[in-house]
């Protein structure tokens, strides 16, 4: 991956309605030198889109390279200014020998149906699983880390608890507004704001709508185009297209108004509702040939699969 455009064309290519990762090379100085990472989010708040989480990592003997970069307050850079640092990041020859990163971004149906599982996850668990995982697959590829830098979700004293539990051996800091503090989170948020700027921009809908990102706004609650295409993007049945997080309050209201009403039935748990080796009443009517049928259309395109509800 060596432009913006690159990257376009691999969010582009990869199925929206699930998780995936996009990396860098692991620098070979990273392997042998004690490094830093840092770790920072974007798109934690909005109804509409992923949230991607980043890391950055570089040895710790370079901290100049994340200055010459221009890593600082994230929050407090333009959007262009995040393209030209990450564009540095992807080409410039220091950058690459010296710093690698790595992103998940996390599909807005994962995230709700998380919040609505049986046994619920928070965002806050979403969140620090992705930490988690982001950092152990860089640990797996070798890194040599020392130090880790992350911006809080929660509590820092107890998400500092966690982490050094898991990864006794590293130094772990993790505080608030940590992207303002540490060079390295700055770079890792930066990884983590312009993917998921790029994902927005080139979002696919499956289900048919012919619109851009100009049209739905940046998917905060308060962006006059996200409202707009929450109030007007709704499917009588169907609710809401992949893009929106529907466990959220903004998209619940708004399916509860203008959706059709669901009744759902208390599922009966008791231990005793079958007696041992009796047969379900549905695999009377099971074909017997088993061959699997290609799903119809109409599921397809709406992105639609089979589910247990007893999970």
């Amino acid at each position: 991956m060596d432009s913006l455009k690159a990257l376009e064309e691999y969010l582009k290519s990869k199925d929206n309605a699930e998780n995936f990762f996009s990396s860098s090379e692991i620098p070979p100085i990273c392997k042998s030198e004690a490094c830093m990472l840092g770790v920072d989010e974007a798109g934690r708040g909005p109804v509409l889109g992923p949230m991607v989480y980043g890391v950055a990592y570089c040895p710790l003997s370079q901290k100049k390279i994340l200055e010459s970069l221009g890593c600082a307050d994230s929050k407090a850079l333009t959007e262009d200014k995040r393209d030209e640092i990450f564009t540095k990041m992807l080409t410039e020859q220091e950058s690459i020998d010296n710093v690698g990163w790595k992103a998940e971004v996390i599909s807005p149906k994962y995230i709700s149906n998380s919040m609505y599982r049986r046994a619920k996850h928070s965002l806050n668990e979403v969140s620090m699983n992705s930490a988690i995982s982001l950092i152990q697959m860089v640990l797996d590829g070798g890194v040599n880390l020392a130090e880790i830098y992350v911006d809080t979700v929660g509590p820092p004293e107890k998400y500092q608890a966690k982490l050094s539990e898991i990864f006794p051996n590293i130094k772990i800091t993790v505080a608030k507004k940590a992207d303002s503090i540490y060079p390295i989170v700055s770079a890792a948020s930066i990884v983590a704001k312009v993917t998921r700027d790029h994902a927005l921009k080139v979002w696919n809908f499956k289900e048919g709508l012919d619109m851009d990102h100009s049209q739905f706004g940046s998917g905060y609650p308060g962006d006059p185009l996200t409202k707009k295409f929450i109030r007007e993007q709704i499917d009588h049945v169907f609710g809401y297209p992949l893009l929106v997080r529907f466990s959220w309050s903004t998209a619940e209201l708004m399916l509860q108004e203008k959706a059709a009403t669901c009744t759902f039935e208390d599922i009966d748990e008791s231990p005793n509702k079958k007696a041992a080796g009796t047969k379900s009443i549905s695999t009377f009517f099971s074909p017997k040939d088993k061959t699997s049928r290609k799903r119809h259309k109409f599921f397809q395109e709406r992105c639609l699969k089979m589910t247990n509800a007893f999970e």
